[in-house]
Parts: structure tokens; C-alpha cells; sequence
């Protein structure tokens, strides 16, 4: 691209968002963590040339994407990282997304029969062996949500082990098992946490959480994975974008 168009193309870029895009690009790179402080609106304006208005404009945009929480009489901080529920992505998938490395704690690793409900959703007999797997998973150092998953126990074989349920689930199934992630049915509520979720989540009981239930899908129709999510309603977010 000429040097004049590049010039051209920056000087239309509106100044509130080039503030915006500074301040995003230093927390992506880690030189701003959660709870930081970020610049006051007198100071950006002050730092850019910019109107008050202009340096408001670009924090209430950041803390419209969950980068940022705006707190009265206190300033603007960093804020803890979040998930959006926009697309169909693993956990560890999603974190990546915001550079936050995923990890788990498997709590419940065991072949189950007694869910009958579950083995529906599934397509599969009543009493049909699952794998049952549930984990406690964390981004950041910090607790995010507690899920359960169930899937054929005769069909993933080698996913059952405790050691190999640490990673993600559908970067397995595609590896080792060649299957495509097409899509979930999903019931979404609200609900509080329990004793236990509290425990695990390090949170207070009766704590919003956001309940996601899916069923999710292989591109040939056919019902592979059972999740049942609780996540700190606090650290996620439930984002619907409409495409034309």
C-alpha cells in the first residue's frame, strides 16, 4: 500500500478508537493485568490531544467489550477476563481467544448408566453406559466454571482415562476420532450456587450463575456430547450477534 493511503486510512480512523485500541493492545500483551489501573479521561486527553469527551468515548467502548470496569469515584481498571458465549467453542478455545491459558481439575471421572434423561439427548438407550466427566475450570489462576460432560462410554474408549481429561474435548474428538463440531441445542437459564459450586467457584452461596445446557452435534446430525455448564455470571457474558 502507498505511503499516502496508508496515511489516508490512519488519519480516518476516528481518534476515540485509536485511544481504545492502545489501551486493549497493552492489556492483550499482558503490560496491563486485571485490577490495573488505566488512565484517567483528563489524563488521556491530556496524553493524545484529545477532548474530554473524546477520551470518555474510548473507555465507555472498552468497558462496552468487558475489557474495562469504570467504577464511581475510584477510576477505570482493568477488568477480569470474561467469556462471550458467541459461537461454538471449547472452554479452552474460548480463553485462548482472550490469551488466557485454560486449566482444569477433573472432580468426576466414571462410567455411568443411571441417566436415562441424558442418554436421550444422546440417542441412545435408556441404560446405555456414559462417560461422565466433571471438571473445575480456570483461566488466569482463577476459578471460571464447573462442567459436566457425558458421552458414550463404548464410543470414546480412550477419552476416559483421568489423565487424558485434562485438554479440550473437542479438540480430541476431531484428532483422535476424526469428528466435526457442527452446532448445539442449548437451554440457557439462571440460576444460584449451591454449598458445593460455591466451594469450587470460591464464591458466596446463592451466587448468580449462568446454567447452559448443550447438546452438541457432529456435522452428520448425529448427538456426540452432553454438557451441563455452571458459570460465575460474573466472568461470562451472553453475546448474540445477528449476521446478514
Amino acid at each position: 500500500m502507498p505511503q499516502a493511503s496508508r496515511a489516508a486510512q490512519a488519519s480516518s480512523i476516528p481518534a476515540y478508537r485509536k485511544i481504545q485500541d492502545l489501551i486493549a493492545k497493552r492489556i492483550e500483551t499482558g503490560e496491563l493485568h486485571a485490577g490495573d489501573a488505566v488512565h484517567s479521561e483528563r489524563a488521556l486527553a491530556s496524553m493524545h490531544g484529545v477532548s474530554l469527551m473524546t477520551a470518555r468515548h474510548a473507555l465507555i467502548a472498552l468497558e462496552r467489550e468487558g475489557l474495562v470496569e469504570r467504577r464511581r469515584g475510584a477510576g477505570t481498571f482493568v477488568a477480569p477476563p470474561k467469556i462471550h458465549f458467541n459461537k461454538l467453542m471449547s472452554f479452552t478455545e474460548q480463553l485462548a481467544t482472550r490469551g488466557l491459558s485454560a486449566t482444569s481439575k477433573v472432580l468426576t471421572c466414571k462410567t455411568v448408566n443411571d441417566v436415562p434423561e441424558i442418554a436421550a439427548r444422546l440417542a441412545l438407550p435408556s441404560t446405555a453406559r456414559l462417560f461422565k466427566l466433571e471438571r473445575l475450570r480456570s483461566g488466569a489462576n482463577e476459578p471460571f466454571a464447573v462442567e459436566t460432560c457425558y458421552l458414550s462410554a463404548d464410543e470414546f474408549q480412550s477419552l476416559k482415562q483421568p489423565s487424558h481429561a485434562l485438554g479440550s474435548l473437542f479438540t480430541r474428538m476431531e484428532k483422535e476420532y476424526g469428528i466435526e463440531i457442527a452446532y448445539a441445542d442449548e437451554d440457557i437459564d439462571a440460576t444460584v450456587a449451591g454449598a458445593r459450586v460455591a466451594r469450587l467457584l470460591a464464591i458466596p452461596r446463592s451466587h448468580p450463575l449462568l446454567r447452559i445446557r448443550q447438546t452438541i452435534y457432529s456435522t452428520k446430525g448425529k448427538p456426540i456430547l452432553y454438557v451441563l455448564g455452571l458459570y460465575r455470571a460474573d466472568r461470562h457474558t451472553l453475546r448474540i450477534r445477528r449476521f446478514r
